[in-house]
């Protein structure tokens, strides 16, 4: 759907009469605990307990018949014999039980109107979808539901796990599940699409370059322009790869939607009038650059330059640099030559490749030099070659 090749909905209107669910997040707290299964308990519902590991369950359930000796226990999890688990859930849904003491296997494909209060111990051991998962089986009627996501006492949380909790926290209306999906991405990261494992055509020209010839493809197809195949040498990106940090950072831009549009907007910069009018904006608008967004664009200037020059990867390191161009071909072969012989025997072509030996010893000097061995290359490719 973020391509283009299918249309995005979201869906956000809940059901009629549906309330949002109450979201809590603190350390664990025997009184809050009992406090929570007796409202429930006296007003008729039921309650989940959900625990992350199977050797949690005996701690937990010595808790429940020790603080909470007014409230009937049934344990679950997955190791159980399929007749005995079935049998439990069951009386547990008949209302011969009031609390379900489980690990994750209730976090799908169980309805229980019933049940409208959440204890999660050790939230911080879940991961955000799974705990937006687990939260949502209860509220499932029309009564206000409530879910209590608790840690360890006194035990530090790791950075992601905060923000895990932070967010699901926070996201207590209805139909907030697209905003929660974003967040995780903006947590996690968009995964492994583009690493040395994959194969296929997205590996030979990498992930920037097949987006931007895909994206190319549709609008075609939408238009009426093709009916089929487009032409192999459209539109291209550079790939650069430096070793170094390009980003917008959190900390600097803490919104994730506008992170989102600036990185959109710096996509389609490519001089340096504009990419210094768009630096210009961030001071005026978020302060003071940091690091990692002075790199990123400097490295859109190295893209640029790449463009120029047909430079289709440019790969940078301590002790040099490789560069491959767009279709292996050079715009001016003379100018290739006299690029090597400028570099006195530091480059040399193996495979296709343009090899250049360097000692960079910080990733200043590395984009420094990235950026000259592109501005040179390009200079050459667009000079005209000596009448014969």
């Amino acid at each position: 759907a973020l391509s283009g090749v299918r249309e995005l909905s979201v869906i956000a209107t809940p059901p009629v009469d549906r309330l949002a669910i109450r979201t809590y997040v603190s350390e664990f707290d025997p009184v809050t605990v009992r406090e929570a299964l007796l409202r429930e308990h006296y007003r008729g519902g039921q309650s989940f307990f959900v625990v992350p590991r199977i050797s949690d369950l005996p701690e937990m359930e010595a808790f429940l018949r020790d603080e909470v000796p007014e409230v009937r226990v049934v344990v679950a999890h997955g190791q159980m014999a399929a007749g005995e688990l079935d049998r439990r859930m069951n009386a547990f849904y008949d209302g011969q039980h009031d609390v379900l003491l489980s690990t994750t296997i209730i976090e799908s494909g169980l309805d229980i109107p019933t049940a409208n209060t959440m204890i999660v111990w050790r939230a911080d051991m879940f991961g955000l979808a799974q705990l937006y998962q687990i939260r949502g089986r209860v509220g499932r009627a029309k009564t206000r539901a409530y879910a209590y996501l608790m840690t360890k006492p006194r035990a530090p949380l790791t950075p992601a796990a905060e923000k895990r909790l932070r967010v699901l926290g926070s996201l207590d209306s209805l139909g907030a599940g697209f905003t929660l999906a974003s967040q995780d991405l903006d947590i996690r990261g968009a995964g492994n699409l583009v690493g040395e494992e994959q194969s296929g055509q997205m590996r030979e020209v990498g992930f920037e370059l097949y987006q931007s010839m895909l994206e190319e493809a549709i609008a075609k197809l939408k238009s009426g322009e093709i009916e089929g195949p487009i032409e192999a040498d459209g539109q291209w990106a550079p790939q650069i790869s430096l070793g170094v940090p390009v980003l917008i950072p959190e900390a600097y831009v803490s919104d994730l939607d506008v992170r989102l549009g600036l990185y959109r907007r710096l996509a389609d910069l490519s001089t340096k009038m504009e990419l210094e009018g768009f630096a210009a904006e961030l001071i005026d608008r978020f302060g003071r650059l940091p690091r990692e967004v002075n790199t990123l664009i400097a490295i859109m200037r190295i893209k640029a330059m790449c463009r120029r020059a047909g430079i289709a990867r440019l790969e940078g390191g301590p002790k040099g640099a490789t560069v491959q161009f767009h279709m292996d071909r050079f715009a001016n072969p003379q100018g290739l030559v006299d690029f090597l012989n400028d570099q006195k025997g530091l480059a040399k072509i193996r495979d296709n490749k343009v090899i250049v030996r360097r000692d960079w010893t910080d990733e200043r000097e590395r984009i420094r030099g990235a950026f000259a061995i592109a501005r040179d290359l390009a200079e050459k490719a667009e000079a005209k070659p000596p009448r014969a």
